[in-house]
């Protein structure tokens, strides 16, 4: 049966890896929000979005850890 979508290529790593950088995509943007840098919020709010949109497993990883490297550099950015 195919789904299509947001659905498409379910798999466990693609759960593991959404849930993995959503939630440094959700402390990102909080730290962002608190510390009022907005260049880190973006890259947070990002994170927690791309999920939904990369369904190949090893491009949502690479875009993960890329987007983790720029949130890291965001942050030491002030």
């Amino acid at each position: 049966m195919n789904l299509g979508g947001l659905l498409n290529n379910l798999s466990f790593a693609n759960i593991i890896g959404g849930i993995l950088f959503s939630g440094i995509g959700y402390v990102a943007f909080m730290y962002g929000k608190k510390t009022m840098n907005v260049q880190l919020m973006m890259v947070g709010g990002a994170l927690m979005l791309y999920c939904m949109f990369v369904s190949e497993t090893l491009w949502l990883y690479v875009a993960g850890v890329g987007l983790t490297v720029a949130a890291y550099f965001a942050r030491n950015a002030d």
